[in-house]
């Protein structure tokens, strides 16, 4: 779902060029996630080969890394685990969602209107166990790192970037800040171009990033506090927040409370929306499990791997392939040439 805290943050544009050689940790069920609601034909049907097996997913990850590769970033895909108890209702919530759309894309289909074919298709998206196995095949094909999450990726995210592991978090959703991800860059693509939020249509976006420290500074609020307003707001573990209260609103209240967290999900009538307690919310949130139970280790891409998996098992074409890999294979050589004429 998201955290609906655009309307309070503030972030600056920057450059990928200027993010050259960093370790960047990737929200990577969210990127999913992007690619499979993007990447698709004109009806808004997926992209499959041969055989019907979806290739949106991988069509992305494969043209969007390559390029991110070419401008020398590091990357670190961050996998969920098991979700935590209380996301649960959350993601009926989102299987009832998808039930629906996919009752009004079968409306449009008759109809023949492709405009709302293509609406409704987007809203019926689900990332399948299978297409979350072939990317993990990908990403190591590319010869970067998996790390797979105890429990939330953002959290995990967050977690290695605190350790001083990785420059930022990457992720389009804000809550990787509930988590204490110092940076957040959103946004991280090389085309400029991304699809907007309930809109057919694509907008012109840019690289931003937004650091932790500073919007607190100026929300004139502490990390809890911080928790406590997207509780208000709304999380995935408790979805929509308090009815009537915006974002503006929830952080009046927040600085009127400060640290009272009985005071303010009292005065909001917490149990009349929830039937859990805010502290279970709030602790989830403050103790969500990660580990230290990976390596950050980049390896050379291995072109066979990625071709069986690409071009042999799921139709792509073999030129487009060889392309970019050629352009990555001379920036590998580039890179380990490099390396030797500075150990000599």
């Amino acid at each position: 779902m998201g955290i609906a805290f655009k309307d309070l943050l503030t972030a600056k544009e920057i450059s990928i060029d200027g993010l050259k050689n960093k370790v960047l940790t990737v929200d990577s069920y969210n990127m999913l996630y992007q690619f499979l609601t993007s990447i698709r034909s004109r009806d808004g049907s997926l992209l499959t080969d041969s055989k019907g097996d979806v290739t949106s997913h991988l069509i992305g990850l494969f043209s969007r890394t390559s390029k991110l590769l070419e401008k020398n970033l590091k990357l670190v895909f961050v996998f969920d685990g098991e979700p935590p108890k209380l996301k649960n209702k959350e993601r009926e919530r989102r299987k009832a969602l998808k039930i629906e759309a996919e009752k009004e894309y079968k409306k449009a289909l008759k109809k023949n209107d492709l405009e709302e074919m293509k609406k409704y298709a987007a809203r019926t998206t689900r990332l399948t166990k299978e297409m979350v196995e072939e990317a993990k095949k990908l990403i190591s094909a590319f010869g970067m790192p998996v790390v797979q999450a105890p429990s939330e990726g953002e959290a995990q995210a967050a977690y290695i970037v605190n350790k001083g592991e990785a420059f930022s978090v990457v992720s389009q959703d804000f809550d990787s800040l509930i988590h204490q991800a110092p940076k957040l860059i959103r946004n991280l693509s090389i085309g400029g171009k991304r699809k907007l939020a309930g809109k057919l249509q694509y907008g012109n976006v840019k690289p931003e990033i937004l650091d932790l420290s500073e919007n607190l500074n100026n929300l004139g609020v502490d990390q809890n506090q911080l928790i406590a307003l997207a509780m208000l707001i709304g999380t995935d573990y408790n979805p929509n927040g308090i009815k009537g209260i915006g974002p503006k609103n929830a952080l009046k209240l927040v600085r009127e409370y400060k640290s009272d967290f009985d005071g303010l999900f009292s005065s909001v009538k917490w149990n009349d929306f929830f039937d859990f307690d805010w502290e279970e919310v709030y602790y989830l949130i403050k103790k969500m499990p990660v580990t230290d139970d990976y390596k950050l280790e980049w390896k050379n891409i291995d072109f066979d791997k990625m071709k069986e998996l690409l071009v042999e098992k799921h139709d792509f074409s073999l030129e487009r392939v060889d392309k970019t890999l050629e352009k990555l294979s001379k920036r590998q050589e580039g890179k380990q040439q490099k390396g030797l004429g500075d150990f000599f």
